[in-house]
């Protein structure tokens, strides 16, 4: 048997915490939530997570400060943001910074689909 890649998903947002996870496991991947930046670093899921979807703006550490963080400790996950904030200008911003994608919410399917399946195979 196969084993699934696992995708880590950050947001404060809770119902961002119960979807986007079931959805993630219908596109064949393993998925965890969590509910803030601190809670992913304090968790065993950080080694093992081949993917980290996470909301840009967050009570106490945000999404920035915490790819900032992995990066410190020399952990390399790649990165999909997800954000409200619909400016293009961050969008070009955190790619530059090597994000694999920017998604603006409501993202599609398809969109994460892509986002996902683009993280999958720069790894």
């Amino acid at each position: 048997m196969k084993k699934r890649l696992l995708v880590s998903v950050v947001d404060d947002d809770e119902s961002v915490r119960e979807s986007l996870p079931d959805l993630i496991r219908e596109m064949g991947f393993n998925a965890l939530a969590f509910n803030s930046a601190e809670a992913f670093l304090e968790s065993d899921s950080v080694v093992r997570t081949q993917c980290l979807i996470v909301d840009l703006k967050m009570p106490g550490m945000g999404g920035q400060a915490l790819v900032s963080t992995l990066r410190r400790l020399g952990i390399s996950i790649p990165v999909v943001f997800i954000t409200a904030n619909q400016s293009s200008a961050i969008r070009e911003q955190l790619l530059g910074d090597g994000a694999v994608a920017c998604l603006f919410k409501p993202f599609s399917d398809a969109e994460l689909s892509e986002a996902l399946l683009h993280a999958v195979c720069e790894k």
